[in-house]
């Protein structure tokens, strides 16, 4: 292989996990400030790293036999046009990223958008139906713990109850799930459509595994069973049935946590940071965590300002709602960015216009009502 070829494949690894190789310079850095010594061992949050892995693993599988793609793809031929299929696409998105996580939602559901619109003639809703999805993904995963990964994360850490958090997250999400139903009525028409009709056969025996497999990580996730059980079930499950998998997990996604509960140990050593910090977070922890997505993204903004208080009511609710905005105030946008991208090339400057329309739009109306909601 050429130095050329190898450097092409470095940059390309590099833009992938634009994130992850962040958070490593970062973590880096705060190192030589603070000197590696046996209290890095506690900046991890091990019950967080092992619930991620298990979820993303068996939700790999699952998509490999193609178990959500056959699943949409069945709702959406329910409906005979477009505002109808629109919405559907939208809530199997929405729904989807409470099971599987938000990136996963939209990995697995947006080539399902593109599949349903091109084929049927309405590529003109395409940047409105992405957009969407992308809002749906980031919005719908805030319900439940492991719908979002700053979720597992926070959920482990303050030791919430079930029922506590999803009383923090119904009514965002009730707001959320009516503004998006809102925009799909209001922005497409209800044209009438038809969609091919291809035949794919799941097996039975592996769905009926990867779903006991599912049903398990959720377990673990509801401190129904100790972690370190998972780690040991699932891996060995798919070491036989699906080897691919385990390949397929996004480690990426997993060294960046890493990184960031190091760069977030770290800063929360350092006196400066921990006052300014600190004193912030006493004056708005909801709007200071909610603008700090909006710049360094909702994860590490959940790692990091969770070192700084113990408010973690409306930490969770601003790292949530913040995840709309900026392209880079979700990982998950970025996805979407780059899937939409791949297909109309030509249209960078106007997808980000429309983007930035419509997710500072929820953006500032999901914000005003959190506020509302601490008045009552």
């Amino acid at each position: 292989m050429s130095e050329q070829s190898m450097g092409s494949r470095a940059l390309g690894l590099v833009k992938k996990n634009a994130v992850c190789c962040i958070a490593f310079v970062l973590a880096l850095i705060t190192c030589f400030i603070i000197p590696i010594d046996k209290e890095y061992l506690g900046y991890f949050d091990y019950k967080t790293l092992t619930c991620l892995f298990c979820v993303l693993a068996v939700v790999c599988a699952l998509k490999n036999i193609r178990f959500f793609y056959i699943l949409a793809k069945k709702v959406v031929r329910l409906f005979k046009n477009a505002r109808m299929s629109v919405l559907a696409l939208v809530y199997i998105t929405f729904i989807g990223s409470m099971l599987i996580a938000n990136d996963m939602a939209l990995l697995t559901f947006l080539p399902l958008g593109y599949f349903v619109l091109t084929t049927t003639g309405k590529e003109k809703y395409m940047a409105f139906v992405f957009i969407m999805q992308n809002i749906a993904a980031n919005l719908g995963g805030m319900l439940t713990p492991f719908g979002n990964p700053q979720n597992l994360y926070l959920y482990s850490k303050y030791e919430i109850d079930n029922l506590e958090f999803m009383g923090i997250m119904a009514p965002p999400f009730v707001v959320s799930v009516l503004l998006i139903t809102l925009c799909c009525i209001v922005f497409v028409k209800p044209e009438p459509l038809e969609l091919d009709d291809e035949k794919v056969q799941l097996s039975i025996p592996r769905t009926a595994a990867y779903l006991g497999l599912f049903a398990l990580s959720i377990v673990i996730v509801f401190r129904g069973i100790p972690y370190w059980i998972g780690l040991i079930i699932i891996p060995i499950a798919l070491l036989f049935m699906d080897r691919k998998a385990l390949l397929d997990v996004d480690y990426g996604l997993l060294l960046t946590f890493v990184f960031f509960f190091i760069f977030a140990g770290n800063m929360a050593r350092i006196d400066v940071v921990r006052s300014l910090f600190s004193s912030l977070l006493d004056k708005s922890t909801l709007l200071f965590s909610t603008v700090s997505c909006q710049f360094i993204s909702n994860v590490p903004s959940a790692i990091l300002l969770s070192q700084f208080t113990s408010n973690y009511r409306d930490l969770l609710v601003g790292v949530n709602i913040g995840g709309v905005g900026t392209l880079i105030a979700s990982l998950a946008s970025l996805i979407t960015f780059r899937e939409y991208i791949k297909h109309n090339p030509g249209r960078t400057l106007y997808y980000v216009a429309k983007f930035s329309v419509f997710n500072f739009g929820f953006l500032v109306i999901l914000l005003l009502f959190s506020f509302a909601m601490k008045l009552f």
